[in-house]
C-alpha cells in the first residue's frame, strides 16, 4: 500500500501493549540487575562472563566494533555515486 507524502505508515502509533510490557519489565529492573550481579559472582565461569557482559552492555553500551577495516588503512573521506542506466548503451550513445 502506497502512502501519500506526509502520511504515516502507522497512524495509530506504537501499540499500547508495547508500552505496557516495557513498563512492566522496568518494574523488575533492579531485581534483574541484582540477579545478574549474583550470577556474576557465582561459581560458573561461563555464566559469570555472560552476566558481566550483560551488566557492562547495559551500563556503558556495547563496545563499538570495526568490521573488516584494516587498522593501517586511510579513513574514507567521501563516496562518489554514479548512476548508470540498466539499458545497454552503444558506442554511438544510443540504447539497444
Amino acid at each position: 500500500m502506497a502512502f501519500k507524502p506526509g502520511q504515516s505508515g502507522n497512524p495509530s502509533g506504537r501499540p499500547k501493549v508495547d508500552f505496557e510490557v516495557r513498563q512492566l519489565a522496568r518494574e523488575y529492573g533492579q531485581e534483574a540487575i541484582e540477579k545478574l550481579v549474583a550470577i556474576m559472582r557465582g561459581d560458573n565461569p561461563a555464566l559469570a562472563k555472560a552476566a558481566s557482559e550483560a551488566l557492562l552492555d547495559r551500563g556503558y553500551g556495547k563496545p563499538v566494533q570495526l568490521v573488516g577495516v584494516d587498522p593501517d588503512s586511510v579513513l574514507v573521506q567521501g563516496i562518489t555515486v554514479h548512476f548508470v542506466s540498466s539499458e545497454a548503451t552503444r558506442e554511438d550513445g544510443s540504447h539497444g
